[in-house]
Order: structure tokens, then sequence, then C-alpha cells
């Protein structure tokens, strides 16, 4: 009986931890709240948990900027008007973009547990509405983390 007790405890406690990770929606959009846009355009998640990308309107994609990225982390890369759950495992500061209207300042950041790369994120080659937007959100990033 005991023997079957522990397997339970364990299925149990595996199945509790999976079902604990959250995913965030973030939509791609052409006319939303600051012109082309990621809704929202700061995600804080913790190390598990995933963002699924929606193509709200069509002609959007989502990858990593270089640079912007934890050491040893998987990039981000969303395809052209396609849906993605992207799984984030490494705790850290992602930025990332849309190809086309980068320099539109369709720009995101996912933190995931914890902003520990902000200042080479930071150092990232940014320009035009992109760099404006950047800093907006790495301002809200910093409030978020009493700085």
């Amino acid at each position: 009986m005991l023997k079957f007790a522990g397997g339970a405890l364990a299925l149990f406690m595996a199945t509790a931890f999976s079902a604990t990770a959250a995913t965030v929606d973030v939509q791609m959009l052409s006319h939303g709240s600051h012109g082309f846009s990621f809704e929202p355009a700061v995600v804080y998640i913790h190390s598990g948990d995933s963002v699924h990308f929606i193509p709200t309107d069509k002609g959007h994609n989502a990858q990593s900027i270089p640079g912007m990225t934890p050491d040893g982390a998987q990039p981000i890369n969303v395809p052209f008007s396609q849906e993605k759950t992207v799984q984030f495992t490494k705790p850290g500061l992602y930025g990332y973009k849309c190809l086309p209207h980068f320099a539109l300042g369709m720009v995101g950041l996912v933190v995931v547990d914890n902003a520990n790369n902000e200042a080479e994120a930071r150092k990232a080659p940014l320009y035009g509405a992109a760099k404006r937007r950047f800093n907006e959100l790495f301002q809200d990033v910093d409030s978020k983390n009493g700085k």
C-alpha cells in the first residue's frame, strides 16, 4: 500500500507542477494603442511559462533582437501571420520585434522571473521609434523592480 501511495504522490506532484505553468496571450496588431504594436508590450512570467503570440492583424511576426536574449536561451521565432506558443525556461529579459515594423516601434519584452540581463539588453543597437519604445518598456521593467 505504501508503494502505491508513493507513486500516487509522485504523479500528483508532477501533475500539480505542470498545471501551474501559465500562458499569456500577446496580440500582434496594426492598430494597437501604439500603432503597430504587441499588446501587452511587456509580459512578466515565470520560468516554464509560455507566451502565445496571436496575429490579430496579419503581416506580423515576432523574432528575438540580437543582444536582447539571456545567454544560452532559445530565441523567439514566430513566423509571419501565424500563431505560436513559445515556452521560456531560462530567466532573464527577452527583447523581440516585428521585422517589417521594427523601425515603427513594434517591439516587446518578456521578463522571465527577473531582468538580470537588462544592462546587456540596453546595449543592443536600436534606432528610431524602436529605441524610443524600448526606453518606455525598460522604464516599466525598472518601476516593477523598484529602480
